[in-house]
């Protein structure tokens, strides 16, 4: 691991204002750049993290479980990046676990061979960017215990759900029958999810308000009809957005809503996504199959929306 080094922007400061350290003219420790290239490195790397702070990995194989617990601020981000040929592999558990670890951003890398990938508890503002995340026993990426404003965007998530007990989601938020896990706010937005999927390429739970799934690309290849996993996305959470999607092979249907606890699973918002439901074998065989439509618990699915094959687009009337 290299020496830290100094932010420009802010030695050139020092110097000009003749101020006796760095430290003085900040206010604060200076922000770092740090380079690792061993799991040792990188494990020392995320334990002495703090705001404003880039640790990059060089290209090879992280083997571990990596964990971060720093938090950052939404005005000095601490940022773990590095290619897709800078891959962290556990041999089980997490392969990085984001846990209090508030404002960091992710960007780049690949998570593989863990029982899940990246997993976020009580972080707020993560914001994971461009990476791979495959080869899973779970999840893929999980947003939970509250983790707020997430950004999930521009990544690839295939083959999880390994250990054949259909818990495999490729994006899961919140957690199943907690009504107290607030993880809101997440966007879901420029990923290809799929093939090999064990599981919904996304799952919005109950407890979990505002997410945004948006211009992503789905291939359901991987569904298991496990845990009643038939389609691409199930949304259990309130006012949430699906927007722009294409989705493409699927056991039944495209997009589910369900409420699992009273007063949730309401609110979801269908627009201009494009479904082939080519292959399907299921019941219902929808691009949207709305299970929970009320007049106290509604869902919208917008004309904009099409399909191919299965048997129709909604069961729901649909909004022009």
């Amino acid at each position: 691991m290299r020496a830290r080094t100094l932010i420009p922007a802010l030695l050139t400061a020092a110097l000009v204002s003749g101020a006796p350290s760095l430290a003085a003219a900040d206010g604060a420790r200076a922000a770092a750049v740090v380079d690792v290239s061993t799991a040792a490195q990188l494990k020392a790397a995320l334990a002495a993290a703090a705001p404003g702070d880039t640790i990059r990995l060089a290209d090879g194989t992280y083997t571990g479980n990596f964990k971060a617990t720093v938090p950052a601020t939404s005005a000095a981000r601490i940022t773990l990046t590095g290619s897709p040929a800078a891959v962290l592999t556990a041999g089980g558990g997490y392969g990085l676990h984001l846990n209090g670890a508030s404002y960091w951003t992710v960007y780049g890398l690949t998570v593989t061979g863990g029982q899940k990938g990246i997993v976020t508890d009580a972080a707020n503002g993560v914001v994971i960017d461009s990476v791979t995340v495959h080869d899973l026993d779970m999840e893929g990426v999980h947003f939970r215990t509250s983790s707020r404003d997430g950004v999930l965007r521009n990544s690839r998530i295939h083959d999880t759900g390994h250990n054949g007990r259909g818990m495999g989601e490729g994006v899961y938020v919140g957690s199943a029958g907690d009504l107290t896990d607030r993880s809101d706010g997440v966007l879901i937005q420029g990923n290809t999810i799929g093939p090999g999927v064990g599981g919904e390429n996304v799952d919005i739970k109950e407890g979990t308000t505002g997410a945004r799934i948006i211009g992503n690309t789905f291939d359901g290849s991987g569904l298991t009809g496990a845990n009643y996993d038939d389609s691409w996305v199930d949304v259990k959470g309130n006012d949430v957005l699906v927007e722009n999607n294409k989705g493409v092979r699927t056991t039944n249907n495209g997009y589910e809503t369900h409420t699992q606890q009273s007063g949730w699973g309401c609110g979801t918002v269908f627009r201009g996504n494009t479904s082939d439901l080519t292959g399907a074998t299921g019941g219902r065989q929808l691009a949207v199959n709305v299970t929970n439509q009320s007049a106290a618990c509604r869902t919208t699915v917008y004309g904009s929306n099409t399909v191919t094959g299965g048997k129709g687009l909604t069961n729901i009337t649909v909004t022009p």
